[in-house]
């Protein structure tokens, strides 16, 4: 008994920290976004800001263009995710449905694909793009991020459509209801919560990349907030911290509004496969 009590503040302790480990960059990107330079110059400048400065969003929206490279971003993050939820569904579900020696070949290449390091492909990727015209245009970008997220897309797909007891898809077929009509009402709501993960990963994966636009994307209307943000990083390494800190905070909005409709989604999902199981 003494032990257990014990160690039940000692487990919310060591969750409080690691908490405080995880929000500290946040919290340290929040206050220095508010921060004037002067503040940010000074050696004895504290955790918070001393006055409200709203300057650095203003200079950051004006120099970097945000607007413009949100709008790219959102628009090759959304078109990328589509596409990825699209083919790893039903690629997803064929996998482990159907055993074939397909399979095996597409496991395996699932696997290989994730060793492979961006520098080892990123020359024959901009060859092979240029040669059909797709370097510097969103849609070159939103192929290789797609190309790129699908197989750990079609890796979590797997592991939610094999937890699917095949027996459910049996019943509904004894029933009398078709394959698809099995799989709209059937396999589809109890499939919810992985499109939401894969539609997350995925989204989150395409809005923060920048190694392949910073290669693809040369000219500036088309670059997406990654890129954006890269300038503010001078030539002789010296950084607006108090833009970059605001400009950085900004980009991350979207992917929180994002993340709180899918997490609607994903309780909805939950309950809703609870139901039909």
């Amino acid at each position: 008994m003494g032990r257990n009590r014990l160690a039940r503040p000692l487990q919310y302790l060591a969750l409080l920290a690691y908490m405080c480990f995880l929000g500290f960059p946040l919290v340290f990107l929040l206050t220095t976004a508010f921060k004037t330079p002067q503040e940010l110059r000074s050696p004895d400048a504290g955790l918070l800001p001393q006055q409200l400065n709203l300057d650095n969003f203003t200079s950051a929206i004006d120099k970097a263009d945000l607007y413009t490279a949100a709008g790219n971003s959102l628009l090759v993050a959304v078109t990328t995710t589509a596409i990825v939820t699209a083919v790893s569904l039903p690629a997803a579900y064929a996998l482990v449905r159907f055993r074939t020696k397909l399979r095996a070949a597409a496991t395996g290449w699932i696997l290989l694909s994730q060793v492979f390091p961006f520098i080892l492909i990123i020359i024959p990727l901009f060859l092979l793009l240029k040669d059909i015209g797709l370097v510097n245009t969103l849609l070159g970008l939103v192929f290789v991020y797609a190309v790129w997220a699908l197989p750990f897309a079609l890796w979590m797909l797997q592991g939610y459509v094999a937890a699917i007891p095949v027996e459910l898809e049996e019943a509904g077929a004894v029933d009398g209801a078709s394959r698809l009509k099995t799989l709209a009402r059937i396999v589809m709501p109890l499939l919810a919560p992985g499109l939401v993960a894969t539609s997350l990963f995925t989204f989150i994966n395409s809005w923060n990349e920048f190694f392949f636009a910073l290669v693809l994307i040369q000219d500036p209307d088309m670059q997406t907030l990654p890129l954006a943000l890269a300038r503010f990083l001078g030539a002789e390494g010296q950084v607006e911290l108090g833009q970059l800190a605001a400009a950085a905070l900004l980009s991350c909005i979207p992917s929180l509004v994002f993340f709180l409709l899918i997490q609607k989604r994903l309780t909805a999902g939950l309950l809703s496969g609870a139901v039909k199981g």
